[in-house]
């Protein structure tokens, strides 16, 4: 679909009804189950009430989407430690300062840690030249579309005061965990535009022909979710890939992106939050450049594994599609923005935050 008329054209509600009749037809009736893996995509849904106009027996949860959420506490509890550290200053997005753990950064400034706040690697690789008596440690939390950027602030010689204590995930082999999951019935996965403007089709094409589970990416206003949504009806029951934002999304995804994440990282084996473990589905530094790894750069713990949620916090379940934000025990009975229990009511990319947010909506 081109973008005829600009955002007027994919925020068109008569567009929005339209692709909403021919998701009814597609599905013909049957039961389907679609999982994103997007916040962004869970903020238009819940945002303009898309849920309310999907025809019966057709359901769209939400997946592990949000990079934030899936941080495991003991990569925040070991930036909250280094951030304590005399002479360390800890660089990181705003998302996750609020992100509870046994010590969140946040409650770590609070006791006189040194946490700034950056819109990106190249804010921490420009904090450390001006800076250049104290440690910066980039905290750098994201999928394949903020890896490239930190991969690129690694490869380009950075101050050597700067390290980086890595929490990136990669999104192919985490789908693959979860349609391993017995009790967790998917039809088809909506995949992330961002991401997949750097990665391409090419991952997922292998992931849906080896599950026979459909795979459509889909850009971030009403129309193109809706038409992600369509694509994914109209595949259901064959492993088959689909593009619905082919004016960013193209089959190979960004090849100098994909050069640099090569150059910088490897694939290594790690822990969502409230999920589980998943081989090759991080980035670690490449043994060349391990000298800018935070972890042996400081010592860092790498062997403990913290609890991930709170007592009586379904984080967990919510970002597996189990169970909807207000069936948790603690959604807005002690858990909300302001008060947050659990990591996914932190993030503007969190499920329960913005199922929060937009209550007055609805979600069908």
């Amino acid at each position: 679909m081109t973008v005829e008329g600009g955002l007027q054209a994919v925020r068109d509600p008569a567009r929005v009804r339209a692709l909403a009749a021919r998701l009814a037809e597609g599905a013909g009736g049957r039961p389907l189950t679609l999982m994103h893996v997007c916040g962004t995509h869970e903020n238009t849904i819940a945002r303009c009430g898309l849920r309310g106009l999907l025809p019966a027996g057709v359901r769209v949860i939400a997946g592990p989407g949000c990079p934030v959420c899936v941080c495991p506490p003991e990569d925040i509890q070991a930036a909250a430690e280094l951030a304590l550290e005399p002479g360390v200053t800890v660089a990181t997005f705003g998302d996750m300062l609020r992100v509870p753990g046994d010590l969140s950064l946040e409650e770590a400034r609070a006791r006189g840690g040194d946490v700034r706040v950056v819109l990106g690697a190249h804010g921490a690789v420009e904090l450390a030249r001006d800076e250049p008596d104290r440690q910066v440690v980039l905290f750098a939390v994201g999928f394949e579309t903020t890896a490239c950027t930190v991969a690129a602030a690694v490869l380009a010689d950075p101050p050597p005061n700067l390290s980086f204590l890595l929490s990136h995930r990669r999104i192919p082999p985490a789908l693959e965990g979860l349609l391993a999951i017995a009790d967790l019935p998917l039809d088809g996965f909506l995949l992330p535009g961002h991401v997949l403007t750097v990665t391409g089709l090419e991952p997922y094409d292998r992931l849906a022909r080896a599950a026979g589970v459909p795979a459509v990416v889909a850009g971030f206003e009403p129309v193109d979710v809706m038409l992600g949504l369509v694509q994914l009806a109209a595949r259901a029951g064959r492993g088959e890939t689909g593009n619905a934002y082919p004016r960013a999304v193209r089959p190979g995804g960004n090849p100098i992106a994909l050069a640099m994440l090569a150059r910088a990282f490897l694939h290594d084996h790690a822990r969502w939050r409230g999920i589980g473990a998943f081989p090759e589905s991080g980035y670690a530094l490449r043994p060349e450049l391990a000298h800018l790894d935070a972890r042996r750069r400081f010592g860092v713990d790498t062997d403990r594994e913290l609890p991930d949620h709170a007592e009586g916090c379904q984080c967990g379940e919510v970002m597996l599609g189990m169970v909807e934000p207000e069936d948790c025990p603690l959604f807005d009975r002690g858990c909300s923005p302001s008060t947050p229990r659990g990591p996914c009511m932190v993030s503007a990319e969190g499920t329960c935050r913005n199922r929060h947010q937009f209550r007055s909506v609805g979600h069908g």
